[in-house]
């Protein structure tokens, strides 16, 4: 047991790894909003609950020891794909037919092809050991759970190093070939066992008697399971919309949410693994801790909720101050530990107490752990795509948990009904499952409340399965909204607009001779698209990944008829839409006049994809001859990137902003300084912030410039290697240390 267990440790540890880097390759490929996500997300449980279904049909009839040599090959093999994967995951998927396939159906079906081999053995690996390890029925239940615990605890430490150490440190693909290693290294330990492994295969099942079921059959069993796999994963989605909120979305926010969740889970399962043999029925357990997980996750959420605008919380996680280093970054992770930890273990203990349940006969060991398991993995499909593409879109977050206070409630009734109703624990927690359903707030009230409305305050807000938006107006004056527009968790612009945002998206009209076609990538508060049109003759598109910004935008609109807001919606010159901006370039051939990109924090969860080497390699072949392409410089390996996708490149200074064509690119200061100050450009930009006028101090500095002639390195940012956004382990430098003369 101690090595098998320490082996089953390194193959969750490998899992999480591999399932971290291949997310996000294939979201290159079917790209970055959630309906992809969830498609992503889907093939890769899909292929996990194949690979229980075959291992609940062969573990069976296989002697432990080749039980044991199957799972060795398993892990052999997810190691091999593991090495390979980027070729075929990113080379070919991501890169050769992004753009190429669109119809979701279709998307999936690659997804999951492209997952189908390692997620099958992933999935039967389990089944395979519980069969080497099933000696005695006594034991069983607790073997099994402290192998799958080990499994998760594994998982969770690999998803935390992960996310937090490893990816960062080496990249996707260098992360790929440690998750190998772990892979082999838990084949080898294996092997180690197998001379002193059983030979004999269990009896026919024609040779055995029938054996009762004095705790409920396994379909029975398979459905408890699928609704607590449900539940689960659907609080894990609303954990990370929360958090993502109170503390930022980021590169580290992720990975920190699933391994807190799977470190307690699998801590969890070893607790109660421990205490299962003294249980005679483990039905009450089972009903008393899920219920109780969902009761202390909702009350746990209910009090961050509450607390959040009082000091010390409202100084550290002030909504709209940044919260990506330092002090409140500690707090994210204080917080996500109070916050999902200890729902999660009380939940992870119901493994063991389901295994005490179903598993009556040693020469079925395998095929239950294996429907079990196809059953947990299926109500975790069902709450990935419920939750994330159903229950938060229609229901939003808070209608969510009331949704899944209902489901708990349900469970814990089928309990009682069938029990009986003189159970002190199990009708308690019912009633907190209840008490849960009317004390939570409506959505409006729960994002006010965390973005830190004050009474009278006018507000604009969104939420849908893309994310959550909100605008909070701090006007000082009758008839003038002013106040931060968040995105996200982050205060991504203001309105009136930024300076630097209209400087942005006028910048690239300005400049060229004939700007007809428009183009920007990102909406945010609306500065980039509405400086976009400073010219009549410009038509502009812009593109926004999540939905909740056009719907709050135009109610902020509404709100302000008279505004630069209003004018986009009602001016056919503009064309906003929800889309995701880089799957439209891979698969649109329309040429623009220039593209922008709307500033995005390079810290942000999946900013890389705007600022990697490939991304700037698209936007050069959507421009036709001539074309500009403008984006923000935040730090100086975005600058290397994209000077080294441009042959000719000007980086202006102060504003840090950066300009990219195919010619070279006349910049004559004092004449663009005069356009920025011509009296239909100025009331274009003054309709949009009145308090500035000073754009030519933005680029006041000089400008760096690059030519063909100029030397460059490599760039230094890639889809498989976002250096700025693992910016703990990789330190930004400001964009002025990488300017040439």
């Amino acid at each position: 047991m101690p090595r098998l267990a320490f082996a089953f440790f390194c193959s969750g540890f490998a899992a999480l790894l591999c399932q971290i880097v291949w997310q996000r390759m294939l979201g290159i490929f079917a790209g970055s909003d959630t309906v992809s996500a969830a498609l992503v997300v889907g093939a890769f449980l899909a292929g996990l609950g194949l690979g229980s279904i075959l291992g609940a049909r062969i573990a069976d009839r296989l002697s432990p020891a080749r039980a044991l040599l199957g799972f060795a090959l398993a892990e052999t093999g997810v190691a091999a794909f593991a090495l390979l994967s980027k070729a075929f995951l990113y080379d070919w998927l991501a890169t050769d037919l992004a753009g190429v396939v669109d119809a979701p159906a279709a998307i999936f079906a690659l997804c999951f092809a492209g997952l189908v081999l390692p997620t099958t053995l992933m999935g039967a690996s389990l089944p395979l050991l519980s069969r080497a390890v099933a000696t005695s029925l006594d034991a069983v239940a607790e073997r099994v759970s402290r192998l799958y615990g080990l499994n998760t605890l594994g998982a969770g430490i690999g998803a935390l190093a992960g996310g937090w150490l490893l990816v960062g440190e080496l990249g996707f693909v260098g992360a790929l070939v440690l998750a190998a290693a772990l892979d082999l290294a838990a084949a080898l330990l294996a092997l180690t066992l197998l001379p002193r492994m059983d030979r004999t295969r269990p009896a026919p099942r024609a040779a055995r008697a029938a054996q009762p079921a004095p705790f409920g059959g396994l379909p029975l069993w398979c459905l408890l399971v699928f609704l607590s796999g449900y539940v689960i994963v659907a609080l894990e989605i609303v954990w990370v919309r929360l958090i993502g909120q109170v503390g930022q979305y980021h590169a580290y926010l992720f990975p920190t949410v699933l391994g807190i969740f799977l470190l307690a889970d699998g801590l969890g399962i070893e607790i109660a693994s421990r205490l299962v043999r003294r249980i005679r029925d483990p039905r009450p357990a089972f009903f008393i801790t899920q219920a109780a997980g969902f009761a202390l996750a909702a009350a746990l959420i209910l009090a961050l909720w509450w607390v959040l605008p009082y000091a010390p919380l409202s100084d550290l996680m002030a909504v709209d101050h940044s919260r990506l280093r330092g002090g409140p970054l500690l707090a994210m992770v204080l917080l996500a530990i109070v916050i999902v930890g200890p729902p999660s273990l009380l939940i992870g203990m119901t493994f063991p107490f389901v295994q005490r349940a179903v598993q009556q006969d040693l020469a079925e060991v395998g095929a239950r752990v294996g429907w079990v398991q196809l059953a947990n993995i299926a109500g975790n499909a069902a709450g990935s795509v419920g939750t994330g593409l159903i229950s938060l879109h229609l229901l939003g977050t808070a209608g969510t948990l009331k949704l899944l206070a209902a489901l708990s409630l349900l469970l814990v009734l089928s309990w009682l009904w069938r029990g009986g109703w003189r159970r002190g624990p199990e009708l308690a927690l019912g009633l907190a499952c209840a008490a849960a359903l009317v004390a939570l707030p409506g959505n409006a009230a729960f994002w006010s409340r965390m973005h830190a409305e004050r009474p009278g305050q006018r507000i604009a807000w969104s939420e849908d399965r893309s994310g959550v938006v909100f605008f909070r107006d701090d006007r000082r004056e009758p008839g003038q909204p002013d106040g931060p527009f968040f995105i996200q968790g982050f205060s991504q612009g203001r309105i009136p607009f930024l300076p630097i945002h209209q400087f942005m998206g006028s910048l690239g009209p300005l400049l060229h001779p004939e700007p007809r076609r428009v183009l920007v990538i990102g909406v945010g508060s609306g500065g980039t698209p509405w400086a976009a049109g400073i010219r009549p003759e410009s038509r502009v598109r812009a593109i926004e990944l999540v939905a909740p910004v056009l719907e709050a935008l135009a109610e902020v609109g509404r709100h302000y008829p008279d505004g630069p807001i209003a004018r986009m919606f009602a001016d056919p010159r503009w064309n906003l839409e929800y889309g995701d901006g880089r799957r439209t370039l891979a698969k649109e051939e329309a040429l623009y006049d220039v593209i922008q990109a709307d500033a995005i924090l390079p810290e942000g969860s999946h900013s890389g994809l705007l600022y990697s080497e490939e991304f700037l390699d698209q936007v050069r072949r959507r421009l036709a001859p001539g074309g500009l392409y403008v984006q923000w410089a935040p730090t100086a390996r975005v600058v290397e990137t994209f000077t080294a996708a441009f042959p000719h490149a000007l980086l202006l200074l102060p504003g840090s902003v950066l300009i990219g064509s195919d010619r070279p690119i006349p910049l004559d200061a004092e004449a663009l300084a005069a356009r920025f100050t011509a009296p239909a450009a100025r009331r274009h930009l003054t309709a949009g912030n009145r308090d500035f006028t000073d754009y030519a101090g933005l680029f006041a500095g000089g400008a760096a410039v690059w030519t063909p002639a100029t030397p460059r390195g490599r760039a230094p940012l890639s889809d498989v290697w976002p250096r700025d956004e693992f910016y703990l382990n990789n330190p930004i430098l400001g964009a002025a240390s990488a300017a040439r003369p």
